[in-house]
């Protein structure tokens, strides 16, 4: 059971650094740091978007319009790290 909880424990920390990355991607595109046709980029903003959309978007709905600012990958974040020590004090670390 521990062994299962730490396999939980690293999804939800390799969930997050995606989470991280997709934001600081997004970050590079809004500001012109890198561009557009980068397709690397592109291609990996857009697959990691795919990937936490169906997650994103319950939560986009319950938070209330801010505008340009989306703040449900923090909720997420949140939302994981609270998951994450909850596991972590079930396993007794």
């Amino acid at each position: 059971m521990d062994a299962l909880l730490q396999i939980l424990s690293m999804l939800i920390s390799t969930v997050n650094m995606l989470i991280i990355i997709w934001f600081i991607i997004g970050l590079l595109f809004a500001f012109n740091v890198i561009g557009r046709d980068n397709q690397f980029f592109v291609q990996v903003y857009d697959a990691i978007s795919r990937l936490f959309e169906p997650v994103l978007a319950p939560i986009r709905r319950i938070l209330p319009d801010t505008g340009s600012i989306d703040f449900s990958p923090m909720v997420l974040l949140m939302l994981l790290y609270a998951a994450d020590i909850l596991i972590r004090s079930a396993a007794g670390h």
